[in-house]
């Protein structure tokens, strides 16, 4: 978790609480240690945020603090709307819940004319035909390529043969009903796309990629323009 995302949390969970909070409790909600929340706990303290407490005894938010609210265009929540429902069309659990996450938080920091734009927006998307993937996590790719891990998969062709391959993951992309794995394929010794509902095995590998402060992305961009196929 950023920690952006975690003082934001903090300040939420405080400002529900009916009784002061410990550190421990707030470490164990959050999973973090207790003294990573005494450290934010200062940060929010010294940025003016009215947290009253002390270490051993718990923390309390002053009552009638709350966050600036978020102005949005009725365009811009539409679209944000909309951006989390086309989630559903990717099968991506992990992107999908974290989608509602955000639209959670936004909505305890629009202003509350805003909230039902935001929860019952008049926009809808079809589920889609993208067929369901049983044997990979795509949560572990983007893992993978966030870390420069290589991976290990058992790939199958449009023609229905299958492949081992060591390939370094570079980036995912979302098409309307498939999701590729953009990656640099050992066995090819050259750029390929994986459809992630061919992948019949996949396992995150402890060896590292070189990142090359990102030429290797910069390369397959280049290729897409060249050789979209590829």
């Amino acid at each position: 978790m950023r920690r952006a995302d975690r003082l934001f949390d903090i300040i939420q969970t405080l400002r529900a609480a009916v009784r002061p909070l410990t550190a421990a409790g707030l470490a164990e909600r959050l999973e973090v240690t207790a003294r990573t929340i005494y450290r934010d706990i200062a940060a929010l303290q010294a940025s003016r945020v009215p947290i009253d407490g002390a270490p051993g005894i718990g923390y309390m938010l002053r009552r009638g603090y709350d966050l600036p609210p978020l102005m949005f265009t009725i365009e811009e929540i539409d679209a944000i709307a909309l951006g989390i429902r086309l989630l559903r069309r990717i099968r991506d659990p992990r992107l999908q819940q974290s989608a509602q996450g955000v639209l959670a938080k936004l909505t305890t920091v629009v202003p509350p004319d805003l909230t039902p734009h935001l929860t019952a927006a008049p926009v809808y998307v079809s589920d889609g035909n993208a067929p369901p993937v049983d044997h990979i996590d795509p949560a572990e790719v983007r893992r993978a390529i966030h870390e420069t891990r290589k991976l290990e998969i058992a790939y199958v062709d449009q023609t229905g043969g299958q492949t081992q391959r060591i390939v370094w993951p570079i980036a995912m992309a979302y098409y309307v009903d498939v999701t590729l794995i953009a990656a640099w394929c050992e066995l090819r010794a050259d750029y390929r796309h994986f459809r992630i509902d061919r992948i019949r095995f996949a396992r995150l590998l402890d060896e590292h990629f070189p990142a090359d402060d990102g030429k290797l992305t910069q390369e397959w961009l280049a290729l897409r323009k060249e050789r979209p196929e590829a």
